[in-house]
């Protein structure tokens, strides 16, 4: 794959691989995609890991799969021919919380990041230098599974462990809009 950026693909509750692929080519057309299916089922949706009630994350299960995440990201860079550090990550909600979670664990597994509507993945955790991390955060002023608050806690979070970043607000909810598409195009054009 060479110098070639690749996609990391990380879809919402109740989503598959398949999700995410047309964003990523809207994106970068040139990039590599590794897209992935969460690994637990709730109730005939896949999830990345386990959640006690909506809008609460198991942490428990975060961190294992979290783990989990890691180690496969580094079998598959070796298995196709990349270096995480080419990685890209592209998360929405569910996606976007274990991708949080990778950055708060690991600062060697991603390039950069856009974080569609995560939630803070664990509190009171020492995070590990991020100054090389980019990363956009899309964000609904109304969004009423990821309050504002919460996004801003994110923000701040990881702008004290060194991260840059740029923060979208919308006001489509939870959802994803064609705006908040168009701003993460114009942050990963700028890269």
């Amino acid at each position: 794959m060479g110098n070639t950026t690749v996609f990391l693909l990380l879809h919402g509750t109740g989503g598959d691989e398949h999700d995410m692929i047309q964003l990523a080519k809207m994106i970068d057309p040139q990039a590599g995609i590794l897209s992935l299916r969460g690994n637990i089922n709730e109730n005939g949706m896949n999830r990345f890991f386990e959640r006690k009630a909506m809008g609460i994350l198991d942490e428990v299960s975060l961190k294992k799969e979290t783990d989990k995440l890691f180690e496969f990201l580094n079998a598959a860079a070796a298995h196709y021919g990349f270096k995480t550090k080419q990685l890209v990550v592209l998360g929405y909600s569910n996606g976007a919380n274990i991708a949080s979670s990778l950055l708060f664990h690991y600062n060697d597994v991603l390039y950069q990041g856009m974080l569609l509507h995560p939630m803070v993945p664990t509190r009171n955790t020492e995070l590990p230098d991020l100054s090389n991390q980019r990363l956009f955060i899309g964000a609904g002023e109304n969004d009423p599974l990821c309050l504002p608050e919460e996004t801003k806690e994110l923000e701040q979070i990881f702008i004290e462990a060194g991260a840059s970043i740029t923060t979208y607000w919308g006001n489509n909810g939870h959802s994803l809009s064609q705006n908040e598409l168009n701003a993460a195009s114009m942050w990963y054009e700028n890269l």
